[in-house]
């Protein structure tokens, strides 16, 4: 179905190629998972599947690609459209009606289907993943889960044989991931779709791939069987490094997989207890009462009081739609907010102006790059220094603190994920603010990225910031947070510490947990620790 000849690609200006001398040769109806480090050019080879790229991305092309015959250096990517259907990292960018029905029978409006066929798939797109309410909601108004649904949806409704999917359940909650998943799973098993999913949450997707396709870096590809490249790939999901570590053969690719073999591991952890993190509460750094907040008719948090203190992590989890990005405008003050109060150091973010309100509670929201409107990385430093009214080079320090080298000359949206993160969580921070919002800050990070990450974060909160991270990232929670504050429908329904409310909940809970349940462990680094600690004599 797809066929990669000797192809290499490079883009105008860099120094080595993204893809280098790459065969490959994709079936029908089988499921390639696409992995690798941040920046390594995974986007590029899905793009190359319908000639996106070099089309739209400018570069140089070498070798063949063809699909189901189809030479892509002959025909533009519209010729495509029937053959190919593609899901970008960015959904709301790929969005070009105004509503949830409309989005998904726009491809079929362009293949000239008739309008009973279109109704119909409609309608089975909607109830395949559960979107059905939602049919005739504006699309700026999903959350970022929701509009990653539509957007995948959208590709849905034209049956194509090949689907591209690039990071496409990195918005969505555990369990619309699965969800989404299983919807895909069905089209390949049932009708022969030929999937490419590039993820980095590989834990979500790994025990279903025919195929691995891991990138390694310097433009190669290496293909072959999931349990085989992940024996030494750099890029491994928790459960995978728990059966290294344990050394178990072969090496599970799911939870049930390593369940069945974890007995041994089990007896030796028995009546031990993670190492305790050592965290150091301060005083309250803020305090919301009853806040409600709503749109039009929609209310979307319902009068939730929440108080965070300094030196403390906390998650914020819940269902995609259940109000967390709104709470987190509305604790920063930019948001709307229907009624209560928030006090930050006695004051209300939302009755100051902006600089004062950043100084109170700095807010990184979901799409980092939203923030960034400036030519340089040095001019977006420098304009933070002068609005946080902070000394000239404030900026610049915070980010090489985060992420170390960034060049000041480089456009900002030529960044990295990371660097993009690490770029605005510095603008954010130069102007000092006590309380640090984070909106889903792991979208596009590997896990190397998210352990860099996680001890950015637990930084912050060892220097006595109160950190609210808001995320679906269960494996990034297990690590990082202290605290996980889980919401449903707008209000609070479970709040506690990470351990007890994650190892209790069969869709937040991380691989470790799944895998050692009921015991308390929740990452591979916790259990490391402990079998380190049985062989140092007493």
């Amino acid at each position: 179905m797809i066929e990669f000849n000797e192809v290499s690609f490079s883009y105008a200006g860099a120094e080595r190629p993204a893809l280098r001398d790459v065969d490959l040769s994709i079936g029908e109806g089988e499921l390639c998972l696409v992995t690798g480090r941040t920046g390594v050019g995974k986007s590029t080879l899905l793009g190359a599947v319908n000639g996106l790229v070099p089309r739209f991305t400018g570069g140089h092309l070498r070798g063949r690609v063809t699909v189901d015959g189809q030479d892509t250096a002959l025909y533009p990517p519209q010729e495509f459209a029937h053959l190919v259907g593609v899901v970008g990292q960015d959904p709301l960018a790929g969005f070009v009606t105004d509503t949830v029905e409309e989005e998904l029978a726009y491809g079929m409006e362009q293949l000239r289907l008739r309008p009973e066929v279109m109704r119909k798939r409609v309608e089975e797109t909607l109830d395949l993943l559960g979107i059905a309410e939602l049919r005739r909601r504006a699309l700026r108004t999903l959350s970022g889960g929701q509009q990653q649904r539509v957007a995948i949806g959208s590709v849905l409704t034209t049956h194509p044989r090949v689907l591209v999917l690039d990071e496409p359940t990195s918005a969505l909650d555990p369990t619309a991931a699965e969800e989404v998943l299983a919807s895909i799973i069905r089209l390949v098993h049932d009708l022969g779709t030929t999937v490419l999913v590039a993820e980095h949450r590989v834990e979500r997707v790994l025990q279903y791939a025919d195929r691995l396709l891991h990138l390694t870096g310097d433009g190669r590809v290496r293909d072959g069987a999931p349990a085989e490249l992940m024996a030494d790939s750099d890029v491994a999901p928790p459960v995978v490094r728990l059966g290294r570590l344990a050394g178990w053969q072969p090496l599970p690719l799911s939870v049930r997989d390593a369940r069945r073999r974890s007995a041994a591991l089990r007896d030796r952890l028995a009546g031990r207890q993670p190492a305790a993190p050592g965290t150091v509460l301060g005083d309250t750094a803020l305090s919301a009462e009853k806040v409600t907040v709503s749109y039009g008719q929609h209310l979307a948090v319902r009068a939730v009081s929440l108080e965070l203190r300094k030196g403390e992590v906390t998650a914020l989890m819940g269902r995609n739609g259940s109000g967390k990005s709104s709470l987190l405008w509305a604790l920063q003050g930019s948001g709307p907010r229907r009624s209560g109060s928030v006090d930050v150091a006695g004051t209300d973010p939302r009755k100051v102006s902006a600089r004062e309100a950043r100084a109170l509670v700095g807010l990184v929201p979901q799409t980092a790059s939203d923030l960034l409107y400036l030519e340089t990385v040095d001019a977006e430093c420098a304009q933070s220094d002068a609005e946080s009214a902070a000394a000239p080079g404030t900026c610049r320090a915070l980010l090489d603190s985060l992420a170390p080298g960034i060049p000041g000359k480089h456009h900002p949206r030529d960044l990295s994920e990371g660097q993009k993160l690490a770029l605005v969580l510095a603008v954010q921070l130069a102007a000092a603010p006590g309380v640090v919002l984070l909106d889903e800050p792991t979208r596009g990070l590997d896990y190397h990225a998210k352990e860099r990450f996680t001890e950015v974060v637990r930084d912050l909160a060892a220097h006595g910031r109160a950190v609210v991270v808001a995320t679906h990232d269960v494996e990034f929670v297990a690590g990082a947070a202290d605290r996980v504050v889980v919401m449903a429908e707008g209000e609070i329904v479970a709040d506690g510490p990470t351990a007890d409310v994650v190892v209790a909940s069969p869709a937040f809970a991380p691989q470790v947990a799944k895998v050692l349940a009921p015991q308390p462990w929740l990452t591979v680094e916790q259990i490391t620790r402990a079998l380190d600690a049985e062989e140092i004599p007493a």
